[in-house]
């Protein structure tokens, strides 16, 4: 994927490189902060505080092993995705992941571990596609459509292979930028238990 103009005027999408790392890691973190998806996972603010960085970085590495990262040149937002095949071979490495993940959330690796359950029953089998997992803009950023250029480049990808793509909205801000481009409904919210968070799928067809 080569660089190209955010149609916004704020820079270029371009693949972001493992070198980015850190900083991507800290955006995360810091947009998901007071997320309900990992207030749920982990209630205790200072103690998620500290954990978030260590859990982004997880996800950032197995989005770098399939080139499924995606910036801008400021590295004020950051997209995370799996091309077709891919969310299968990660949930194929299940214990090594837990393992992974359990170092750095201990206890509250749990909940995530039951997250990922309800993910897989809803997941779309057997039809091709890019799997968005994670996205976020630098406060400073937001509302310059940074978000929407990144999804743009995405979702042209998906386009050019003719494939699908996939969400799971934890927030109406993701849902929001989803329908934007096109994306509708698919099947059932995942509701997580004990009265937690919702979360909404979302599907794109090519075009």
């Amino acid at each position: 994927m080569s660089s190209i103009p955010v149609p916004v005027g704020r820079g270029v999408v371009r693949r972001a490189s493992r070198a980015d790392t850190d900083e991507l890691a800290a955006l995360l973190a810091g947009a998901f902060l007071d997320d309900p998806l990992t207030r749920w996972i982990t209630p205790d603010t200072r103690r998620r505080e500290r954990v978030l960085p260590g859990f982004f970085r997880v996800f950032l590495d197995l989005s770098f092993a399939y080139d499924g990262v995606l910036t801008d040149e400021d590295r004020d937002a950051v997209l995370l995705f799996l091309p077709p095949g891919a969310w299968e071979e990660t949930e194929a490495r299940g214990d090594e992941l837990h393992q992974r993940f359990a170092a750095v959330l201990g206890d509250d690796a749990g909940a995530l571990a039951t997250i990922g359950a309800l993910q897989a029953r809803h997941h779309p089998a057997g039809r091709p596609h890019y799997y968005v997992s994670f996205g976020a803009v630098r406060p400073s950023a937001q509302r310059g459509g940074l978000m929407t250029a990144l999804l743009e480049h995405l979702v042209a990808r998906a386009d050019a292979a003719a494939c699908g793509t996939y969400a799971e909205a934890s927030s109406p801000g993701g849902e929001a930028a989803c329908r934007r481009l096109g994306f509708g409904r698919f099947g059932g919210d995942i509701a997580l238990p004990d009265g937690g968070p919702v979360l909404r799928p979302m599907w794109r067809d090519a075009r």
